[in-house]
């Protein structure tokens, strides 16, 4: 199954993927007529700069997810076919736990809609949107490294 990876050496910081996430999450799906929407989509990714390095973060689908065990409500969790966390906006009751409890920082709050926003990999294309994206190749969409 295929995971998402980062080559932190090649991330400019352009944030081109922040920006082709939030498209792809749009009703649209094009950036001029998203930009237009009555709700804006945010992306799902963001990226940090940290000592001169740029850090593209999303979230991991752990297989032992903390933002799963902390979720109140059970929106959340592994789904092991897909290889990835999956969430249930029906049974999410917005109390921002998963947020608190990811160690990874990858989930973020939309205030707006009251609903978490993390990474789906866009379980709907062929490949995520962040990866078409990077300019510079430093967004990988592979096979999960054995370890």
């Amino acid at each position: 199954m295929k995971q998402l990876y980062y080559e932190v050496k090649k991330c400019l910081g352009c944030r081109s993927c922040e920006i082709a996430c939030a498209v792809a999450h749009s009703l649209t799906g094009e950036l001029f007529l998203a930009l237009k929407e009555e709700k804006i989509s945010l992306p799902r990714k963001k990226v940090l700069a940290t000592r001169g390095k740029n850090y593209p973060v999303s979230c991991r689908h752990c297989q032992d997810a903390k933002c799963v065990d902390a979720c109140m409500a059970a929106a959340l969790s592994y789904d092991k076919e897909k290889g990835m966390v999956s969430h249930n906006q029906e049974r999410c009751v917005g109390c921002w736990m998963c947020v608190m409890a990811c160690p990874y920082g990858a989930i973020r709050p939309n205030l707006k809609i009251k609903l978490p926003l993390r990474c789906d990999k866009c379980i709907d294309k062929d490949e995520p949107a962040c990866v078409k994206a990077c300019p510079t190749g430093a967004i990988l969409w592979q096979e999960e490294a054995k370890v």
